[in-house]
């Protein structure tokens, strides 16, 4: 596993376990949700680059764009449920309630 490879690997891995064991706001979430996009993006990006394969140049596009409106859906969701709940808290959501 060379260098970069790694590096990739563990931002995934970090923005993994931040989601996992940081569960305490929602923009947080949002947030490690967004670095394990990016890490994601530069490591297909650079795998199209050493492989000189064409058919997978848009790949990181397309990722970049479903990236794009994740982001955006859970902006939209974080202040809605700021203006319903007062607070941006995991714990205050309870998917019982309606």
């Amino acid at each position: 596993m060379t260098l970069t490879h790694f590096t990739f690997s563990t931002a995934f891995l970090l923005g993994l376990a931040g989601l996992a064991f940081h569960r305490t706001h929602l923009l947080s979430a949002l947030l490690c949700l967004e670095g394990m996009m990016l890490s994601l993006f530069l490591a297909l990006s650079l795998w199209t680059l050493e492989l000189n394969v064409t058919n997978f140049s848009a790949s990181p596009m397309l990722l970049l764009a479903f990236s794009a409106c994740e982001a955006s859906a859970g902006l939209a969701l974080l202040v809605a449920t700021a203006r319903t709940h007062g607070t941006d808290h995991l714990q205050s959501l309870n998917l019982l309630q309606c």
